[in-house]
C-alpha cells in the first residue's frame, strides 16, 4: 500500500472535523452475544454451514468485508481512540485501509501436487474449524478484522475474546464483519464476541472442545497460558524492537523515518522503534534531523522526571530487592502533547515525539513503553550498537531496525538478533506492508514461529493419495 500522507492528511482531517463523538449505530449487533456460552453454540452451528462453502464464496464474503473496512475506517479509528485514550484517529484510519488491502484472502492458500510412477498425491491446506482468538487493546479493530480476514479464507469460523478496555469498538467490528458475510450469501454467526469480555469468558474460550485453534494477539501472560492449554495455539508476543543508525547512513532520512515510525499510532505497534543506538560520530546531526521531524529533546533531569510519569514501582517477591519499575498503563499510546505537560513542558501539535539522551541501562531502553518516547544511546562503533540491540531486544525475536549502506552489517545484525521482522531504511511500519513490499498482520508470531501471519497460517495440512492410477507420463 502506497500512501501519500500529505494529500491524505487534509481530506481526514476534514472528515474528523464533522465526525465530534462516534457512537456506533443503534441497531442490534450480529455476532454479539451475552455470554461465551452463547457465542460457542451459535458460531458452532454457523460453521456446520460454512466449511462447505468452497473458495469462490469465501473470496467473495472477503472482498465484502474489505469494502465495508474502507467504508467505515474513519468511524472504527474515532471508536478505538475514544474507548481505549490510546493512538491517533488519523494513523488508525491508515492502518484500517492498509488491513483492507494487504491482509491475504483465499489466494494465500496453495496446493501442492506430488506425482511419480506409483500414481497422485494432493496436499492441502485444510481448515482447523473454529477458532478461539484473544485481541489487544492497542490495536483493537484492525487485528478483528484482519484476523477474520485470514481465518475465513482459510475456512474456518472464529469467536473472539476481545480485550474489555476495547470491547465497544471490537463489537462493532465484529458486527462489521458478519453485515458483510451476510450480504456475501454467507451464514449468521461466522464471527462471534461476547459484549463484556472476561478472564471467565476468556478460559471458557480456551477450554472448550468446540475451539481447535487459539491465536492470541498480546502480552507474554495470554500467549503463554495459549500455549499451555494443550491445542495448537500462535502466539503474537511482546516486542522492545531497537533501531540502530551507523555512519554510513543517510541521516537526514534516518531522522525523519525513525520519527515516523516511533510516532505511528502514538508508538502503539509492536513493531515500532523503542529504542535507538547510534554511531557517536553521527549523533549530533541525527537528533537534529529528528528535530526538525517533530521530535522534542529533553535533558537529563526532566527524563528523570519524566519516569516518574511513564513508569511505577512493581513490588518486589523478596522484600531486601529494590522494587523493579513497569510502565504506567495510564500514558500508553497518548500523545507526546499531553505527557510533556506532565513534566511541564508545554509544546504545540507539532510536537509528536519525545527524545532524550540515556545510558544503556536507563529504564526507558530495557522496558517496551509504547508511547512516543525514544531514548538514544551514543555507541563509539557499530559493533557496540549491535551488542546493545541484541541485548536491549531481550530475546523476544520480533522486530529490528537498521540504517546503514553497509550490506555486511545489515547481515551480521540480522544473523546476531534473529528477529521475525528486519527492517532497513525505512520507517518500521514498512515490517508489515506500510509503503513496502509484502503482506499485513496484525498478529506477528513471533513465540510460536508463524512470522507474519496470513490465511495460511491458520490450516492444516491434508494429504489425498491415490496409489498407480493418474499418473499419465
Amino acid at each position: 500500500m502506497n500512501i501519500n500522507e500529505n494529500e491524505i492528511s487534509e481530506i481526514v482531517k476534514n472528515v474528523l472535523s464533522e465526525m465530534g463523538t462516534v457512537k456506533a449505530p443503534k441497531r442490534k449487533q450480529l455476532g454479539v452475544f451475552d455470554t461465551m456460552e452463547e457465542a460457542l453454540a451459535e458460531v458452532n452451528k454457523a460453521y456446520t454451514l460454512f466449511r462447505h462453502y468452497n473458495k469462490e464464496q469465501r473470496e467473495n464474503i472477503i472482498r465484502e468485508i474489505r469494502k465495508l473496512t474502507h467504508a467505515e475506517a474513519e468511524i472504527m479509528s474515532k471508536m478505538a481512540v475514544e474507548e481505549t485514550k490510546m493512538g491517533n484517529v488519523y494513523h488508525k484510519i491508515l492502518k484500517h485501509h492498509l488491513v483492507a488491502d494487504k491482509t491475504p484472502g483465499t489466494e494465500d492458500l496453495e496446493c501442492k501436487a506430488l506425482s511419480g510412477d506409483r500414481g497422485l498425491t494432493l496436499v492441502e491446506m485444510a481448515p482447523y474449524g473454529v477458532i478461539g482468538a484473544i485481541t489487544p487493546s492497542t490495536n483493537p479493530t484492525c487485528t478483528v478484522i484482519c484476523n477474520s480476514i485470514g481465518m475465513l479464507a482459510a475456512g474456518n469460523a472464529v469467536v473472539f475474546n476481545t480485550h474489555p478496555h476495547a470491547k465497544e469498538c471490537s463489537c462493532y467490528a465484529v458486527d462489521l464483519v458478519n453485515r458483510a458475510v451476510l450480504a456475501a450469501g454467507g451464514p449468521e454467526n461466522i464471527v462471534v464476541t461476547v459484549k463484556n469480555p472476561t478472564m471467565d469468558s476468556s478460559n471458557m474460550m480456551v477450554n472448550h472442545p468446540t475451539v481447535k485453534m487459539l491465536v492470541a494477539t498480546g502480552g507474554p501472560g495470554v500467549v503463554k497460558m495459549l500455549l499451555s492449554s494443550g491445542k495448537k495455539a500462535i502466539g503474537a508476543g511482546a516486542g522492545n524492537p531497537p533501531v540502530i543508525v551507523d555512519e554510513t547512513a543517510d541521516i537526514v532520512k534516518a531522522g525523519k523515518d525513525i520519527i515516523d515510525g516511533c510516532t505511528f499510532d502514538n508508538n502503539l505497534p509492536c513493531i515500532a522503534e523503542k529504542e535507538c543506538f547510534v554511531v557517536n560520530s553521527v549523533a549530533d546531526q541525527l537528533i537534529s534531523e529528528m528535530q526538525k521531524n517533530g521530535a522534542y529533546l529533553i535533558n537529563s533531569k526532566q527524563v528523570k522526571a519524566l519516569e516518574d510519569v511513564v513508569l511505577v514501582d512493581v513490588p518486589p517477591k523478596n522484600p531486601s530487592d529494590a522494587p523493579k519499575k513497569t510502565i504506567n498503563k495510564n500514558w500508553v499510546g497518548r500523545d507526546a502533547k499531553k505527557i510533556l505537560a506532565q513534566i511541564g513542558i508545554n509544546v504545540g501539535d507539532d510536537v509528536r515525539c519525545i527524545i532524550c539522551e540515556v545510558e544503556f541501562s536507563q529504564n526507558f531502553v530495557q522496558e517496551e513503553l509504547m508511547m512516543p518516547i525514544l531514548p538514544i544511546v551514543r555507541c563509539d562503533t557499530f559493533e557496540q550498537a549491535l551488542d546493545m540491540a541484541v541485548k536491549a531486544e531481550h530475546g523476544n525475536r520480533h522486530s529490528a531496525h537498521l540504517h546503514s549502506k553497509n550490506v555486511d552489517r545489515m547481515t551480521a545484525y540480522a544473523k546476531a538478533i534473529c528477529t521475525t521482522i528486519f527492517v532497513k531504511n525505512a520507517p518500521s511500519y514498512a515490517g508489515i506492508g506500510f509503503n513496502s513490499e509484502g503482506h499485513t498482520t496484525f498478529t506477528i508470531a513471533g513465540p510460536t514461529g508463524e512470522g507474519i501471519t496470513s490465511a495460511r497460517s491458520f490450516t492444516r495440512q491434508r494429504r489425498c493419495v491415490l496409489v498407480d492410477s493418474l499418473s499419465i507420463i
